[in-house]
């Protein structure tokens, strides 16, 4: 039921509504960021979450084997012919004591929500598969987006299988190769510009305006919608009960942006009974969130966020020619676009936010990979994020903490083998030589 969703200005200010038939991305009245908003008693939501579970008994059914759109009344802001989907949300919650152990928690506590196993290897899958539904509802034929590598590996398959064109901004020097090769292998044309990620956020928006391209960054309201299912598995994967913590990486901030909306969206719809607490993770290198939230003090506000604190701390970086600089490449981001989203997330969850070094995340990742899941750097900040949160007495060992691992070992592939093989951290796990012979190599194994 299309009709019953709209776009709404975050800016409570201007609250300016356009209906769901427009590709707009933010409120030409005032600016801000938009969010999609429904009318529940248009839409027939199941009464308990649990009831989601039976379209696993129909997942012939391409909508209800989709781990986003087997929760589509949660996101129903367009009509089933228009969705697209190719598998994306085929994903695990992994409990996990060994890496629990890591962090001191309890047995039976920590949870690993693993998304490299959707179709392009990361998480970004959950929302392209909606932003795409949106497009293919609006009659797009060319989109495009700026990306620190996930962004454009999705955008380009998702692209393919809708018979869109697409264009990729990619900073130079700033991308994970292992990311890159999807997006030239899925036919993406990609533009490399001399700049960070924040430069190529500004020429897409720039591009798209011009030339009226989609725009498939999180800036995309519709994006965020498919993320929300995150939320909704992990839920589903804890037996329909609520986790105490949420931990996920910072970047962009359309992850945490989408789940403080999740949960404020299932509490109000009398579909948990409680709101999690959820902890924001960024990398030292990279720390705008942390900075501004933690020393600046910037807050929701009830929607009245300071603007003047923002804009004073961007013309900071700006004057200090700052680019951020951080092993894990996918939250490489300094001017995060879902800034507001994020903080009234942060809000609505009583949430947290801390930064950790490119030692600990890559230390981090060597654990996660040794017990069972290899994932990309930028994951492996909310074990090194929740490790400081363990150490602080913020978040308790008997607690239930559901880390997201966003995206595939062979997202970064040079990342991973450098630290074994150059011996770069305390977890490393180098080859071993041995000459060609049978006694010698026997010794070795013994």
């Amino acid at each position: 039921m299309a009709e019953a969703a709209f776009q709404k200005c975050i800016n409570p200010d201007c609250g300016a509504q356009f209906d769901c038939g427009q590709a707009i991305f933010k409120c030409p009245a005032c600016g801000e960021l938009l969010d999609i908003r429904y009318d529940w008693d248009k839409i027939e939501v199941p009464g308990k979450l649990s009831e989601f579970a039976g379209r696993w008994g129909t997942r012939d059914n391409r909508l209800d084997f989709s781990g986003v759109w087997r929760f589509r009344e949660l996101l129903n802001f367009c009509e089933d012919r228009h969705k697209v989907s190719i598998g994306e949300g085929q994903t695990i919650l992994q409990q996990n004591n060994a890496v629990g152990e890591y962090v001191d928690m309890e047995a039976g506590r920590l949870h690993l929500q693993y998304e490299g196993l959707n179709p392009s290897g990361s998480f970004k899958d959950n929302g392209m598969t909606a932003a795409f539904s949106h497009a293919k509802m609006v009659g797009a034929n060319a989109s495009a987006c700026a990306s620190t590598g996930n962004t454009s590996a999705s955008m380009a398959l998702y692209a393919h299988s809708c018979g869109v064109k697409c264009t990729v901004f990619i900073g130079s020097g700033r991308i994970a190769f292992g990311k890159l090769s999807q997006a030239m292998d899925y036919g993406a044309q990609t533009i490399q510009i001399l700049g960070d990620f924040d430069d190529c956020m500004r020429q897409v928006q720039d591009v798209c305006t011009q030339l009226g391209l989609y725009l498939l960054n999180s800036l995309n309201p519709f994006r965020l919608e498919g993320q929300k299912t995150i939320m909704y598995r992990i839920i589903e994967g804890l037996g329909w009960e609520v986790p105490d913590w949420i931990v996920v990486p910072g970047g962009n901030l359309g992850n945490s942006s989408a789940f403080g909306k999740a949960f404020f969206e299932l509490k109000q719809l009398g579909l948990i009974d409680r709101i999690p607490r959820m902890a924001i993770i960024n990398a030292t290198g990279a720390n705008t969130l942390t900075d501004l939230v933690n020393n600046k003090k910037l807050s929701w506000n009830e929607g009245k966020v300071d603007q003047r604190i923002i804009d004073d701390y961007y013309a900071d970086l700006t004057a200090r020619n700052y680019s951020p600089h951080t092993c894990a490449s996918a939250i490489e981001i300094s001017r995060p676009v879902n800034l507001k989203k994020c903080l009234r997330a942060i809000d609505i969850c009583d949430g947290v936010v801390r930064a950790v070094t490119d030692e600990e995340i890559v230390d981090a990742k060597a654990i996660i990979g040794k017990h069972g899941l290899g994932c990309e750097p930028a994951s492996a900040a909310t074990i090194a994020g929740l490790r400081h949160l363990r150490e602080e007495g913020v978040i308790g060992g008997d607690q239930h903490v559901a880390c997201v691992l966003t995206g595939h070992l062979l997202k970064d592939p040079d990342r991973t083998v450098n630290y074994h093989k150059d011996k770069q951290g305390q977890f490393s796990n180098p080859p071993v030589e041995a000459p060609n012979d049978l006694e010698e190599i026997l010794k070795l194994i013994r």
